[in-house]
């Protein structure tokens, strides 16, 4: 199983959303919350080749986006191969 992380805030419904989808697959994730430790933001930012809204997600060495990333590679049967790889 891929190392999943996820930058995230308390109060976003996105965020909440993926993290849902992860834990109903049974994905361990680690979740650094941008809101309660915000001198990780420009690593988000910077990992995100800029990208500053929240949720952040990477499987492994895959920026894969926020939210509706996330769901679009589950909808395509695409999510579980890489969570795997």
């Amino acid at each position: 199983m891929q190392k999943v992380e996820l930058y995230t805030k308390g109060y976003c419904p996105y965020c909440k959303r993926a993290k849902a989808l992860l834990e109903q697959k049974g994905v361990t994730f680690t979740d650094f919350e941008i809101d309660k430790n915000p001198e990780l933001r420009p690593t988000m930012i910077e990992r995100a080749n800029g990208a500053s809204t929240v949720p952040q997600i990477f499987i492994g060495s895959t920026h894969v986006g926020g939210c509706d990333d996330l769901f679009a590679l589950e909808s395509a049967g695409k999510l579980d191969a890489l969570l795997q790889s």
